[in-house]
């Protein structure tokens, strides 16, 4: 797709937009502004499609379905001029990882423990656009990571950060915790510096990853991924991966907290974004017994609520399976009976963990076969998973 023609702008046009631009976001709350222009990732649909062509993409099919609106932001919307991104630190107080020593409690990404930043996020970019749109009578739209537009790409050639070792965003002020939002606009605006790697030779992001999911710096294969696990893949877990999830219910964060520019980062400013009490590490037999209704109340605003109940707790089973602590049993006992497939399955494993092998080889024995003497479906979906 040809470029737009030159903007006639002038100087001190560009830079009064831009000047207004950003003091809306600071007044919006954002903790970092920067601006790039159209073009300014054309490395992007070459990295895209190897990735796609590798299927590290797993089952997110929609990577695949919006590849070649994602690779060129004309494409989405062919009349952009300037992008805008947008940066709001959800820094944890304390490191998320030391959760891991507490098996009796369940580890939620920090990005999930308290209002969904999709709706934070969006909500004040509308504002910012309402305003800008207004005074300038530029078009604009925004985007939060549901549109397919590369925000990680986009906001390192903006300056933001730089994409590190584990593919995520980095920033010298803010380590890993920064979400991100864009604003597409046709004004023309005043492009900042893209910024530069500072990853050096440091491997930590990649040594930290519980699963392996770096086939190399700089690459993940989501198949392997903690997040994509236990976020977006709907069926059961690889039995051969799940020893290593450990108590993390809803995503992982190893990667993130691993990386030493974390020791400039600061905790979140945003009363939204800081984490609510009862989700900094709550209790596995707690969460053993929601019902569609409880868990949907106890998530609610939360993006946790967005996978379900039956995914939800088909990962609180393996965390109850990897806890060691029989005291879990009898909730996953209770589970057999769930009205779904995936977590009666996921309760099998869980069990088979947590008991004595002469439990076990009982409780198989008592429910493995019905009348007809075939084998109950939970255990065939457990057998047969992979």
């Amino acid at each position: 797709m040809s470029p737009l023609p030159p903007s006639e702008a002038s100087d001190t046009t560009r830079d009064r937009l831009t000047s207004l631009m950003k003091s809306e976001a600071t007044a919006a709350g954002f903790d970092i502004c920067r601006i790039t222009h159209p073009d300014s990732i054309p490395d992007a649909p070459a990295h895209l499609q190897a990735f796609l062509e590798a299927g590290r993409h797993g089952t997110m099919t929609w990577m695949y379905e919006t590849r070649e609106r994602r690779a060129d932001p004309r494409l989405l919307w062919p009349d952009v001029r300037s992008i805008v991104l947008f940066g709001m630190n959800y820094g944890p107080d304390n490191d998320p990882r030391a959760l891991q020593e507490h098996p009796e409690k369940a580890a939620i990404s920090v990005y999930a423990r308290n209002r969904d930043y999709h709706d934070v996020i969006k909500g004040k970019l509308k504002e910012i656009a309402t305003r800008f749109a207004a005074r300038t009578g530029a078009d604009v739209k925004v985007f939060v990571d549901t549109a397919p537009v590369m925000e990680k790409p986009l906001a390192a050639a903006a300056g933001i950060g730089w994409q590190g070792k584990h593919t995520n965003l980095l920033s010298r002020e803010f380590g890993s915790w920064l979400f991100l939002g864009s604003l597409f606009t046709t004004a023309d605006l005043v492009f900042d510096e893209p910024e530069v790697d500072h990853c050096g030779s440091c491997r930590a992001c990649l040594d930290a990853c519980p699963t392996d999911a770096f086939p190399a710096p700089y690459q993940i294969d989501a198949r392997r991924c903690i997040s994509y696990f236990t976020i977006e893949h709907k069926g059961p877990i690889d039995k051969a991966l799940r020893p290593h999830l450990g108590n993390r219910i809803y995503g992982c964060d190893d990667c993130l907290a691993a990386c030493p520019w974390n020791k400039f980062a600061q905790a979140a400013r945003e009363l939204k974004l800081r984490a609510r009490p009862d989700l900094e590490a709550p209790d596995i037999a707690f969460l053993l017994t929601l019902d569609d209704k409880a868990f949907r109340s106890f998530f609610s605003g939360s993006p946790v609520k967005r996978i379900g109940r039956d995914r939800f707790i088909r990962n609180v089973l393996i965390a109850a399976g990897n806890s060691g602590q029989s005291a879990f049993a009898p909730a996953c006992l209770a589970l057999l009976d769930d009205a779904s497939p995936l977590v009666r399955g996921a309760a099998v494993w869980a069990l088979r963990c947590l008991l004595p092998a002469s439990e076990w080889d009982d409780l198989r024995q008592s429910r493995g076969e019905d009348e007809d003497g075939m084998v109950r479906d939970e255990w065939t979906i457990e057998e047969h998973s992979t």
